[in-house]
């Protein structure tokens, strides 16, 4: 698949060819299903408690005697069926977090980034820093290819400049070529990728690279 490479200006330079064993694969929408609810579930603190009965502070003595009140029969204060009583099968902290095979998530990020290609979603741009670390200088560059769209951009390093200049900039998020997220690249409407990622991206979740 070949795509167009376009500059900072929006200008057409070259083009460039995409492999097909990562951008123009068949979509899997199960295994990206299954990524994406894989890391929200491990993003999940799990801290929520309740207290039970047991753990209610306040006496254990009844309200009144069992007899002879005209009243329903009663327990303690704790039971959970008074206010400020204790909670049935309420949540107790846990841990959500469980593990995918490693192939699964690596085809859910293919299958992604095939469906963002198929679908003239993924723009690539020559790579570029902003080593003024301003945001108007990324925003003027982002203007030219998305208009207040949810937009990922990945990049072929840690670019620390990049990340300090976008971090003002609503609806952004950055992605380093070999730490995509699932649920971060399948919800941006925009994906803008370096040149130098495409050829990263190809590299890392090339087939050889599976079987070992």
């Amino acid at each position: 698949m070949e795509k167009k490479v376009y500059s900072t200006s929006g200008k057409e330079l070259r083009t460039i060819n995409l492999d097909d064993k990562v951008f123009g694969l068949p979509v899997n929408d199960d295994v990206i299903y299954y990524a994406i609810t894989n890391e929200l579930a491990n993003k999940r603190v799990g801290t929520a408690c309740t207290k039970t009965r047991a753990e209610v502070h306040g006496s254990n003595n009844k309200p009144y005697k069992q007899k002879g009140t005209g009243n329903a029969r009663r327990g303690d204060k704790k039971s959970p069926i008074t206010v400020g009583g204790g909670t049935i099968f309420g949540p107790k902290p846990r841990d959500f977090s469980y593990s995918i095979p490693k192939k699964e998530k690596r085809l859910a990020m293919k299958s992604i980034l095939s469906a963002h290609a198929q679908g003239d979603r993924l723009t690539v741009v020559e790579d570029f820093t902003v080593e003024s670390g301003k945001t108007k200088d990324l925003a003027a560059i982002l203007n030219n290819f998305a208009k207040d769209e949810r937009t990922v951009l990945i990049l072929k390093d840690d670019d620390a400049k990049i990340k300090q200049a976008g971090r003002n900039i609503p609806n952004l998020s950055f992605l380093a070529y070999n730490r995509l997220e699932a649920h971060t690249l399948f919800y941006g409407r925009k994906v803008i990728i370096l040149e130098s990622a495409v050829k990263n991206l190809s590299d890392f979740y090339a087939e050889d690279k599976e079987a070992k």
